[in-house]
């Protein structure tokens, strides 16, 4: 699948706003410190990836019924489902000038009953955009840093109706930022989530 770019300058997918808050305190202090340990940019982001898959754990796993959005917040309370975490990879990214994109895909909802909207990141390296999946894994998931080929959470599968979406955005979708907003909490999020975009 080819990926596209929503926004033709690059420049976009570097940038701070009130989601991707990598210009907050939080992130800075995560961001160094994670880069203090690493020896180049390639390091660095296989090193955020892991951070945020492992060290977050995502709310629907863990029971936790709060929900986050802002990068600064995921990272702060330590909780977050796909697209919280997802925001909070691409702060920290972006934080190191590694140009970060927001990308989706429609699955089957856990309780395969009818689809929801799932969140990745995409990063440039060498020239190219490569997916990655920090949501975080469990029995069945086995999702890792990867510039060589996708080592991704989950695959689509076409006759269930999923898809690889191959838009790279350089802010949240609307529909999906607008549900995590709205939500007072985790289970009445995952009865608004979008089901496609």
């Amino acid at each position: 699948m080819e990926l596209i770019q929503t926004t033709p300058d690059l420049s976009a997918y570097l940038a701070a706003d009130e989601v991707i808050d990598h210009h907050h305190p939080v992130v800075g202090r995560t961001a160094a410190r994670l880069a203090a340990d690493v020896a180049d940019s390639y390091a660095y982001a296989r090193a955020a990836y892991e951070y945020v898959r492992d060290a977050i754990p995502h709310s629907q796993d863990s029971g936790d019924p709060r929900v986050t959005w802002r990068a600064s917040d995921v990272l702060t309370l330590g909780t977050g489902i796909c697209h919280a975490k997802a925001h909070a990879l691409a702060a920290l990214l972006r934080a190191e000038d590694i140009p970060t994109a927001l990308c989706y895909q429609r699955l089957l909802h856990d309780d395969g009953q009818g689809h929801v909207v799932h969140g990745l990141v995409a990063v440039r390296f060498h020239g190219a955009w490569h997916r990655q999946d920090p949501r975080g894994n469990k029995p069945g998931v086995d999702a890792r840093f990867s510039l060589d080929g996708e080592r991704l959470a989950w695959t689509p599968d076409p006759r269930c109706n999923e898809v690889d979406y191959p838009d790279l955005y350089a802010v949240p979708h609307p529909a999906v930022l607008g549900a995590l907003r709205a939500a007072p909490d985790r289970p009445t999020l995952w009865q608004t989530l979008p089901t496609a975009l």
